[in-house]
């Protein structure tokens, strides 16, 4: 049984620093809008001369930022890596309401949000620092019954969602245009971001929905550290 390597000294590809061996391999990767995490997997093994890649936690198709990669024997390092605390910016649409709590599906119910002031968001905001218990999206990949929830959600069928305990160290509102609120996010792995736009629109009596995600920090990695995907594609 092959033993993992040390996570400290296994070595780092970043913005500009070429891979010279793919086996270990930490690769710091700018996921772009609109691909699934699996998919930057499969981009990578067109580069790789092996197919062992992985990363250390998924980001949705929605989202952007720092994808953490691991190949060859780094693979073994998955859970160190997915364990750390994170940290995203994004954006809330307050008033509109999706089955999926963020902008990949329509909007099902929509609510007048005009009147919410900033002392409103501000106090509903403080509701969410701290250990939580987190209802998990329907449309997400967790497994009940041995069927992950998005197939369920798609057929339409009711199922009892699962929740999970999380822990959030910062919620900070950073800007706020009409209905659209900025925010960043310090918090622990397994955390969705989706739910917490959902149920901070739930508190504010509105309603709300995931429209920007963006992966800033994730350990001691920062999305400034990462390749834009198509700059390593093309070497």
């Amino acid at each position: 049984m092959a033993i993992a390597p040390n996570p400290e000294t296994v070595p780092v590809s970043t913005k500009g620093i070429g891979i010279e061996a793919w086996d270990p391999l930490v690769i710091l990767i700018d996921k772009p809008k609109g691909l699934t995490s699996f998919d930057v997997i499969r981009r990578l093994r067109r580069i790789s001369p092996i197919r062992k890649i992985g990363h250390a936690g998924t980001l949705d198709p929605m989202a952007t930022g720092l994808l953490i990669c691991l190949s060859g024997r780094a693979t073994k390092l998955m859970e160190h890596f997915m364990g750390q605390k994170k940290s995203y910016t994004g954006t809330i649409r307050l008033g509109e309401t999706t089955p999926s709590y963020d902008a990949e599906t329509e909007v099902s119910e929509r609510k007048d949000a005009s009147h919410l002031t900033d002392a409103d968001v501000e106090d509903k905001r403080k509701l969410f620092i701290g250990d939580i218990t987190q209802q998990t999206p329907v449309y997400s990949a967790v497994k009940v019954g041995g069927e992950r929830l998005y197939k369920k959600a798609r057929r339409g069928e009711r199922v009892i969602l699962p929740s999970r305990h999380v822990s959030i160290y910062a919620f900070e509102i950073t800007a706020r245009h009409g209905a659209d609120v900025s925010f960043l996010v310090e918090c622990s792995s397994g955390t969705y971001i989706r739910s917490i736009a959902h149920e901070f629109g739930e508190a504010l009596g509105v309603g709300g929905h995931l429209i920007e995600l963006r992966r800033t920090v994730s350990g001691g990695f920062n999305v400034d550290q990462a390749w834009p995907l198509q700059s390593l594609l093309d070497g």
